[in-house]
């Protein structure tokens, strides 16, 4: 994307490969399963048995998911442009509420 202001093009990503690293990381870590039902009703593959995110953008989150015992390449982009790190979990958190209710599932208190 082009700027009026600058003419340059914007990034294609907001995020430094740090941030990129801590927040797979954790997602990877802490929220395995949240991760599986993100890319089951979000990502459409509903048969995944296991999934993990392998990287992010300001448009979107990348995922590998396991389905049918092979693995399968998952984007599933964001609500709206994301530019800040805060942002990440804000969206991450919608993503999984909406999960949830599309998969019929209690989110976790505090989720």
């Amino acid at each position: 994307m082009i700027t009026e202001r600058n003419r340059q093009p914007l990034p294609s990503t907001p995020f430094t490969p740090e941030v990129v690293h801590a927040v797979t990381k954790h997602m990877n870590d802490d929220h395995a399963e949240d991760t599986l039902l993100i890319c089951q009703a979000l990502g459409g593959r509903p048969s995944a048995t296991a999934a993990r995110m392998t990287g992010l953008d300001g448009y979107g989150g990348d995922y590998i998911a396991i389905v049918d015992g092979a693995e399968v390449e998952v984007r599933i982009p964001w609500s709206r442009p994301l530019t800040e790190r805060a942002e990440i979990r804000q969206e991450v958190v919608r993503m999984y509420q909406d999960a949830c209710e599309i998969l019929g599932v209690p989110p976790r208190a505090g989720g």
